[in-house]
């Protein structure tokens, strides 16, 4: 059993990621996204997708994006 990094609860099916040379444990998806997803510096959401990058930020949308001052990204083509 591994004790989750996020929550604390000891799990007897939780997981490990290693990430930038760190191992974590975790007991859910959930507990995962909360430590390790990045989150969108306009509107605070967890990106877990893609996202789209400008400026050094990775951002949940091209709308958050915009709104941060960057106009070349699109949600649509």
């Amino acid at each position: 059993m591994a004790v989750c990094h996020n929550c604390g609860n000891d799990y007897d099916k939780a997981f490990e990621i290693r990430k930038d040379g760190r191992s974590y444990a975790f007991d859910s998806f959930e507990c995962a996204i909360a430590t390790l997803a990045p989150t969108c510096p306009h509107c605070s959401a967890r990106i877990i997708g893609h996202g789209v990058e400008a400026g050094g930020e990775t951002f949940c949308c091209a709308h958050c994006a915009a709104r941060e001052g960057e106009t070349r990204l699109r949600d649509r083509a």
